[in-house]
């Protein structure tokens, strides 16, 4: 899929409209979110992501900070949407089996 370039150095824009990291298939929110619920500082990112330099982790992390308030509000849809569709998944065999021996509600 073509990308357009950006200001920033390892970060380009898929067509549909979401940043990724140049060369690669990763999209910055998803090293964001990872931030978020981690809390992982850039080296940390770069030892889970080795395949990633420090220059491209540090230029999606200033991409967000530049475009936080549309990311957050990206990051809050995908969401909402994960929970629309695990609360209308019907439960799994795991579940159905742990439900029937009692072991969870």
């Amino acid at each position: 899929m073509p990308a357009t370039q950006t200001g920033y150095e390892h970060i380009a824009i898929r067509e549909d409209g979401s940043p990724i990291i140049k060369g690669t298939t990763t999209k910055v929110v998803e090293l964001i979110v990872e931030k978020m619920a981690y809390g992982w500082s850039p080296e940390e990112m770069h030892f889970q992501h080795p395949y990633l330099s420090l220059g491209q982790i540090h230029s999606a992390l200033a991409y967000y900070w530049d475009h936080a308030e549309e990311m957050d509000r990206q990051i809050e849809r995908d969401s909402q949407r994960v929970e629309e569709l695990r609360q209308r998944a019907p439960d799994s065999p795991l579940l159905q089996r742990l439900r029937s021996l009692g072991q969870i509600k």
